[in-house]
């Protein structure tokens, strides 16, 4: 029976359809990743003249700046959605920061201002590979100490939002791994109702925190557990809008995981492994970090991990209803045994 589910972070619906998993097309697996050619790769190590200048590097053994000897490295976007420059739109006092009634000619139809920020680039390793699932778990734990690292140096910006896409099916026009950081001066609507949607939580519970008690409940429960360890659990959310998606959580609620704390750096070695093994091969993938926009006073840190299966489609693109063919149980529990 096809059922209905509200995540309870988002608030976003999901149809949860098992049995479509059985229609022509609907296995679900992941070919073999491309082979990088180490000659033609800007991220390689010794091609460091083929980037912008470094804004940030992790070099263990020293060496100097743009050069070879970095085990993590970041960069400036060669091309970048955001500008460093220009004159911010008027403000309105407040969380919300809406842009000033008045200050742009027909703004009720066609509101525009400069998109203004930092877009930059984080190679997460020197080593020719496509996935963070193909480092070692200490090396994905330094990738990560870089990305809170710039997380930390854009502390003024409205939020940070750090992501991952692995593979060109995902959005990756480089398939060397690597994140991207977008340093925004306004809370994109998504987050900003994720904000709205923690703080009436804490409001009706006398100050509780939404994520903590759904991790809490789901350890209760044990049917979207995929793993536990002391400072994280990595489970498949109970709205899950994509087969496989995960999420991973710490078990002791922080608002934003650029502060001083578990990352769960091993937990996402981890699971990443576990999706190669189940799928055949590291799947094409959306990754991104939430952390608490400037200011919110209820929030908790996470990893969302999203495999790219499935084509989203009429319902996902005009009604922004989600079509999962697998549920969360099911994932969870495949995801287990691998």
């Amino acid at each position: 029976m096809p059922q209905l589910r509200i995540d309870p972070l988002s608030g976003q619906r999901t149809i949860v359809a098992g049995a479509r998993a059985g229609r022509p097309g609907g296995e679900l697996s992941a070919t073999p990743p491309p082979v990088l050619d180490p000659q033609t790769d800007p991220f390689a190590e010794g091609h460091e003249h083929l980037t912008p200048p470094e804004l940030y590097a992790v070099r263990r053994g020293g060496g100097t700046a743009n050069g070879p000897g970095w085990t993590v490295r970041v960069v400036p976007n060669l091309y970048p959605a955001l500008s460093s420059t220009g004159e911010p739109e008027p403000q309105v006092p407040g969380p919300a920061r809406k842009p000033a009634p008045g200050t742009n000619a027909n703004r009720d139809l066609f509101w525009a201002a400069p998109a203004l920020g930092a877009h930059e680039v984080i190679v997460n390793s020197p080593k020719p590979v496509i996935s963070l699932g193909q480092l070692t778990a200490r090396e994905v734990a330094e990738a990560i100490e870089a990305w809170r690292e710039r997380m930390r140096f854009h502390a003024d910006a409205a939020y940070v939002h750090l992501i991952v896409n692995e593979r060109r099916e995902a959005g990756a026009s480089l398939p060397h791994t690597h994140a991207q950081l977008y340093a925004l001066d306004f809370v994109p609507a998504t987050i900003a109702r994720e904000r709205e949607r923690f703080g009436a939580y804490a409001s009706r519970t006398m100050g509780g925190n939404l994520l903590a008690d759904l991790v809490q409940e789901e350890v209760r429960q044990r049917e979207r557990i995929v793993a536990i360890d002391e400072d994280t659990v990595l489970m498949a959310p109970y709205g899950a809008s994509v087969p496989f998606q995960l999420l991973l959580a710490p078990r002791r609620p922080r608002p934003r995981f650029q502060d001083d704390g578990p990352t769960g750096a091993a937990m996402l070695h981890g699971a990443l492994g576990r999706l190669a093994r189940r799928l055949g091969a590291p799947p094409p993938l959306n990754l991104w970090v939430r952390t608490a926009p400037r200011g919110a006073e209820h929030f908790c840190w996470r990893i969302d991990i999203l495999p790219r299966l499935t084509h989203l489609a009429g319902l996902e693109l005009g009604a922004g209803l989600h079509l999962n063919i697998v549920s969360p149980e099911q994932a969870a529990a495949e995801l287990r045994a691998a």
